[in-house]
Order: C-alpha cells, then structure tokens, then sequence
C-alpha cells in the first residue's frame, strides 16, 4: 500500500511538490482553486487582456495517479486535514504550502473564483484603467514598480507616480542594482517618490475609475484617475490557529527545522511564505524548498535517512521586468552576487513571465 502525501495548497511550491511524488506516493493536493495562479504573470494580464490566460494553469492536468480536492482547510492535527466541508483527509505525510495573499491584481480577488471569473476580473480592471490618463500606486515594492512598468509598456503615454514610505528602492540589493532600476525607471517617465505617505487612503475603490484626490504627510495634493495598491502581505496560516500543531510565530509563520519540518513533527512539513525562515517572500524561493521537502519525503517513503537541509543565505536575488524589454536583476554567483544585464532579465522572466515553465509542470503544450 503507497504512504499518503497531503499538499495543502497548490501554489508555487505545492504544486511542484505534488507534480514530483505523483509517481512515488498517493499524492492528494487541496487547494480553494480551480487553477494555479501564476502571480508572477498577472499584472502583465491586467495590461494585456488577450494575454492573460498564460496566468492561469488547470489543477485538473498536473497529476497523473493522485486527485486534486477543491476545497479550503480549517484545520490539521498529526493525522490529516479537516476542510471546511467537514471533510477529512488523513495523511502519512503532510505538506503545508498555502502561501500568502496580496492585494489585488497582484493575486485574485478572491482565492476560490473560477478562472473564467479571475479573466472577466482582470478584463474589467483593464477596461477601467484604459479610459485615464493619471495613474498612482502606493508601494513600490517589486510588484508596484512591475505594475507601472507593465502600464508604460502598453500606454506609454499615461502619467504613473508610485508613493512609498520607505528611504530606497529594494533595500538590501546590490547599489548598482538599485541605482539602474532608478535610471530605467527615469528613462520611463514614471515618476516614484520615496519617504512619503498619504494622510488617508484614497476613497474611490481599488482599480476603479474615478477622481482621486489624495494628501500627502508633506502637505502635497496629489490628483489621479485610478488607484492600485501594492502594499500588504498576508500570510495563509489562518486553519493552523487552533493549535493542533506547533505553535504560530508572531508573524503567523510556521516554525521549521532545517529539513523543512514543522517542529515536533519528522512528517509534515511547511514550505515557501508560511514557513518562519529569513527568505524573502518569492516564488524562486518557495520551489527551492519544495525541492527540498521532495528530496526528504523521497528518501522516508523508501526507509531511508532524509538528509536534505535548508540554508537560508544573506544574497538576495530578485529579476524585476518593467515590461517586456526592460527591466533589473539580481542572481547568485560563485563569489555572492551580481547585477544581471536586462537581456537576462528578458530572458529569464519578461518575456513571458515564466509561462513555458508552469505549461511543462501542467502538461500544456
């Protein structure tokens, strides 16, 4: 009889870690969705309607042997998962990969739309924000600065300005790479003002045409036809808050070892933005753990010692297109870090945002 591997939450990491053990054990992945969503494409489908179905990938293509269940949970002890359903799904091996929400259009409005509704969605936004002139968004962080990249490369004539609280754009990157993202984002005319906030958030809806008026902590008025925010990360450990596992950080994150274990537990394991780990919040990372996570599973379905552990390092890496030809990077190297050339940016990711890579996981040719 093959061992039971639960993943709760099909995203990024979930997903690869259902996609390697559909041949090794009876894989079960429960997730809200009817899709994956690549995030990573979906400003680019905001921008670009006719496009936007490269941001969304079927569950019901991903695994050969195990089944996918579209439900959500509420709560997981040793044994298995309840779902809201009243469920349950009991499991050798568990896997906790449900992520973290972000607003929209970064992420979907709401987790378990279809993805005909996620696309009529996105439609409408674009309809909205292809009738103004002004745009602002509030955060720039890599999804602002990718959402205004991704609006100049389609209406290069719109004015974009991104407010932001914080001294510096990515902080903790390289100077060259922070200096060059300020050159290109010069170059495109968008216009990003560091150290300031808004007295109020705007009172016209998120992504919603109409006339924002909005005042900034150094007595500024600043005027727009639409708003997006991209600020606000919340993490998806809301069904671990009863406690039937270890106990949740501060952050709401969930404690691990260094092979990814959930504290206390050598068979569950939590992987990507849940996990308390000092890695950024990316998708890059969150495959890397669940490489990890694969490897250990591997090796305990077959009697053996698992033995692959996680080494949280200092170097960041990051690949921020803004658009489909420009853009700014970060990768590793032999020695630490480097700046990567925008060709490699292009290739790498803007050119379609990873799609080829999520159409091989899903079986779309």
């Amino acid at each position: 009889m093959n061992h039971a591997v639960v993943v709760i939450g099909g995203g990024y990491g979930g997903s690869l870690v259902a996609k390697e053990l559909d041949s090794e054990a009876d894989v079960t992945l429960i997730d809200p969705r009817e899709a994956f969503v690549n995030a990573a494409a979906s400003l680019r489908a905001l921008t670009r309607p006719d496009w936007a179905h490269n941001a969304f990938f079927s569950f019901a293509t991903l695994l050969q042997r195990g089944r996918v269940i579209r439900g959500r949970a509420v709560s997981v002890d040793p044994k298995g998962v309840t779902l809201a359903s009243g469920e349950r799904v009991e499991a050798d091996y568990l896997v906790l990969a449900t992520g973290s929400g972000y607003t929209y259009p970064a992420k979907p409005h709401h987790a378990s739309t279809s993805i005909e509704q996620q696309l009529d969605d996105l439609r409408e936004t674009h309809r909205e924000l292809a009738g103004t002139d002004r745009v602002l968004i509030l955060g720039a962080g890599p999804v602002g600065l990718e959402l205004a990249g991704e609006i100049k490369d389609v209406w290069p004539d719109k004015y974009v300005i991104v407010l932001d609280r914080a001294d510096q754009l990515l902080p903790g990157f390289l100077p060259e790479v922070r200096n060059e993202l300020r050159r290109r984002l010069d170059e495109l005319g968008i216009d990003v003002r560091l150290n300031t906030g808004l007295t109020a958030l705007p009172t016209v809806e998120a992504g919603r045409a109409g006339r924002v008026a909005v005042s900034t902590d150094k007595g500024e008025q600043i005027v727009a036809d639409i708003w997006f925010q991209a600020f606000g990360v919340k993490i998806n450990t809301g069904y671990l808050a009863d406690g039937h596992l270890s106990p949740l950080t501060e952050q709401k994150t969930v404690p691990v070892t260094e092979r990814l274990n959930v504290q206390g537990y050598e068979h569950i394991y939590a992987i990507g933005d849940i996990a308390a780990l000092p890695d950024p919040k990316m998708a890059s990372y969150a495959m890397t753990h669940a490489d990890i996570v694969v490897k250990n599973i591997k090796a305990q379905l077959t009697g053996d010692q698992p033995d692959a552990v996680h080494t949280p390092t200092p170097e960041r890496r990051i690949l921020l297109p803004l658009g489909t030809r420009a853009g700014i990077g970060q990768l590793p190297t032999p020695d630490g870090v480097a700046a990567a050339t925008t060709e490699t940016v292009y290739q790498r990711k803007g050119a379609d945002l990873f799609t080829a890579r999520f159409a091989s996981r899903f079986g779309r040719t």
